[in-house]
């Protein structure tokens, strides 16, 4: 696995070790990536359920001004750490070993929001309906946040819309999808 595009490309990125994460290939981040063209400059980024951090570090390399990591499993921190300085992005970046709910609520305390947000949690447990309710709930999104959120491909996306969340976007691969989330404006119930 490697950074595809931007300041660190080419860099190799270690995956933790062992069948905890699903690490995102470089072909289907280059089609994601390709796709976030114009959210990466200057976003403040947040990879939750991070595993090697890839998704995070790909949007420091093509101009994200800072990124958080965080995952609860200890080797996948320890892999998120080293790719970070490995990649040369240390200094605008924290990684945290912690669940989704003890990020959000640490993230609560720090005035910052998020500009984009990667959401790659373990399938079948619904976690990404849950985080992304505890962000909103927290207002940690800014009001033009994008949110990523990868699941497999035979999702139900209809909690989005129950969450307040459009999809305006959706790309299927062969075993899983994305999702691209933008909060529902009031101005959309008016046309």
């Amino acid at each position: 696995m490697r950074v595809v595009a931007g300041k660190a490309r080419s860099i190799l990125l270690e995956t933790p070790k062992g069948n905890g994460t699903r690490p995102t290939t470089d072909r289907i981040k280059e089609t994601l990536f390709n796709m976030l063209q114009g959210y990466c400059p200057g976003a403040v980024v947040l990879d939750l359920f991070a595993g090697s951090g890839g998704l995070g570090i790909e949007a420091l390399s093509r101009g994200a001004d800072y990124a958080c990591f965080a995952d609860q499993d200890r080797n996948a921190v320890k892999c998120i750490t080293g790719n970070v300085e490995r990649a040369g992005f240390k200094d605008c970046s924290d990684v945290y070993q912690s669940d989704y709910q003890s990020t959000i609520l640490r993230l609560k305390g720090i005035s910052r929001k998020f500009d984009l947000v990667f959401l790659d949690p373990p399938y079948d447990m619904e976690l990404e309906f849950k985080a992304l309710k505890a962000l909103a709930d927290a207002d940690l999104l800014t009001d033009d946040c994008l949110v990523v959120v990868e699941a497999k491909k035979e999702h139900d996306p209809q909690a989005f819309a129950d969450m307040g969340f459009d999809i305006k976007k959706q790309k299927i691969y062969k075993s899983n999808q994305h999702y691209f989330l933008v909060k529902h404006s009031e101005e959309q119930d008016h046309e």
